[in-house]
């Protein structure tokens, strides 16, 4: 079976010291990058996807309500929306960014730097099954997941390698990722 890893927006604005901060990202992203030195052969491709905000409009908000506005984060550029420097040894074979001009949750809302949507990519590649990892597991790691499922890929989400921005939002993602039929593991059962 072709596998694909899905490294979901693992950039240092989602991590402690970022804009939109969530606890345990930079911990997450080097678990992510020790996974991928130890499991780089059970891939046929790597992607990566990351926010990547031009003008999102309503997106950004100087009073979010972290629900459907957020304050200014991923900007297009800045050194927070590369991704995180935990990474630097991971060979990507497919980036994505998202974003641009709205709020995009889903890594398959991005394209590529040749104008390819992950989706594409993924059915050239003749992958069929997408293993997913990143941050933040109730937000961004789920839609993608959602995506993929929807898209006809088995979806493995690992969940050691993703955080959530609470438990509560964590258990709330879970439970709608298993309702989908997408399998929740960890790193070690593979």
């Amino acid at each position: 079976m072709k596998r694909a890893l899905l490294i979901v927006d693992v950039q240092p604005t989602f991590c402690e010291g970022g804009e939109l901060a969530v606890v345990g990202g930079n911990t997450v992203a080097h678990r992510i990058a020790e996974f991928y030195r130890t499991h780089r052969d059970r891939y046929e491709l790597i992607a990566t996807s990351q926010d990547w905000h031009i003008d999102p409009g309503t997106h950004f908000s100087d009073h979010p309500d972290f629900v459907d506005t957020w304050p200014p984060h991923g900007v297009a550029g800045t050194e927070n929306a590369e991704l995180h420097s935990a990474l630097k040894g991971v060979q990507v074979d497919v980036a994505v960014k998202k974003g641009h001009y709205s709020a995009a949750y889903s890594a398959f809302e991005g394209i590529s730097e040749d104008e390819r949507t992950l989706g594409e990519i993924l059915h050239e590649q003749g992958i069929e099954q997408v293993d997913i990892v990143g941050i933040a597991e109730s937000h961004c790691v789920l839609e993608s997941a959602l995506d993929a499922k929807k898209g006809g890929w088995k979806v493995k989400v690992i969940r050691d390698l993703t955080v959530p921005v609470s438990e509560e939002l964590g258990a709330a993602a879970r439970k709608k990722m298993v309702e989908a039929g997408i399998k929740l593991v960890d790193s070690a059962d593979l």
